[in-house]
């Protein structure tokens, strides 16, 4: 039986005891072996090293911050709390071996450093200000970072409306390059680039919105070309998107809507320049926060959060379509799936 392993990340609020792996059959499609890996506190995302070290948000009654997982044992090596809120986002920078992490209520970023061990110690931070006109948009929300594909850092903030762009040092240092501003209420949540680094699709949580930004590698600047909606027109009730994923190929991308419950799929043309969304499919649960293309393209696995369920796709690598192929796998308040 050809596999995949697959890590999923939860809250701990209900019934979840922490992070769970399991198998995908990629022959059937079939999720298989779910398995409690270890256990912590609302450990909502990860990120897995080359080196087999699992990074996880983590939550300690008052205090939030990042665990170090041993991926081949499940062992906790090491927890770095700090008093308040957990980070949103997690990302691993292999080249530089440094770890970012995002805090959507501090509205901070901060960069840690790897050592051989995989254990991590804080080099930089920045604080992002700012607010907007929705109502949560009170302040700054850092939702997103991650690498650029010429190394830099790119860092969304949902709150102000803001997406800004770093240099760092070998050393971990931040330098603040360039900072580009969305439209008012846009709600920027996540970013991803094509694969020839020439565009990027920026996805607004609290529009229901999805940009084609043009990037400028020359000077870390972005340029707006293109918005779509990712809902539809008589869609009135409320809906927030969630998770963005762009296909290997860069010829569809991919985005979660929690609210209307589904995943909306884009054709890209004109070279990465222009989305047209050519499928709605439901996931078949409730407030799908995140989702997953396997490594061969032809699977993804999307997690309901409030359902407790996972539903799994056939992905037609042609045409990008998604066909339903299983519903109601039982994985308890998933906000996380990553491939590893």
């Amino acid at each position: 039986m050809a596999s995949e392993k697959v890590v999923f990340g939860t809250y701990t609020k209900r019934v979840s005891k922490g992070l769970y792996t399991a198998e995908l059959n990629t022959e059937t499609g079939d999720l298989e072996n779910i398995t409690e890996f270890a256990e912590l506190g609302n450990p909502t995302y990860t990120a897995l090293s080359a080196a087999g070290k699992l990074y996880a948000v983590d939550k300690q009654g008052d205090q939030g911050g990042v665990a170090v997982v041993d991926f081949a044992t499940g062992t906790i090596e090491q927890e770095v709390l700090a008093e308040g809120a957990s980070p949103a986002y997690l990302a691993v920078d292999e080249a530089r071996q440094l770890l970012y992490s995002g805090n959507y209520h501090k509205g901070t970023l901060e960069v840690f450093a790897i050592a051989a061990d995989g254990q991590i110690t804080l080099t930089d931070s920045f604080q992002s200000e700012g607010s907007g006109p929705r109502p949560e948009q009170e302040s700054a929300h850092v939702h997103f970072n991650n690498l650029t594909p010429d190394n830099r850092v790119v860092v969304v903030d949902l709150g102000a409306d803001k997406v800004y762009t770093f240099d760092v040092s070998a050393e971990g240092k931040l330098s603040l390059v360039t900072t580009f501003e969305t439209e008012p209420g846009f709600g920027p949540r996540h970013i991803r680039f094509s694969p020839d680094g020439q565009y990027a699709y920026l996805l607004g949580e609290l529009s229901s919105l999805l940009s084609v930004l043009k990037y400028d590698a020359a000077t870390g600047s972005f340029t707006l070309v293109q918005t779509v909606s990712t809902k539809p027109a008589d869609w009135i009730e409320h809906n927030g998107t969630a998770a963005l994923r762009v296909s290997d190929d860069g010829k569809f991308v991919y985005a979660s809507n929690r609210g209307h419950n589904s995943i909306a799929v884009f054709a890209v043309s004109e070279a990465g320049a222009h989305l047209e969304r050519i499928q709605l499919i439901s996931t078949e649960g409730d407030f799908p926060r995140d989702f997953a293309l396997d490594p061969s393209q032809a699977w993804v696995v999307a997690a309901n959060q409030n359902t407790d369920n996972v539903s799994v796709y056939r992905r037609d690598i042609e045409t990008g379509l998604l066909e339903l192929v299983h519903k109601d796998i039982a994985v308890p308040e998933t906000v996380r799936v990553e491939f590893v």
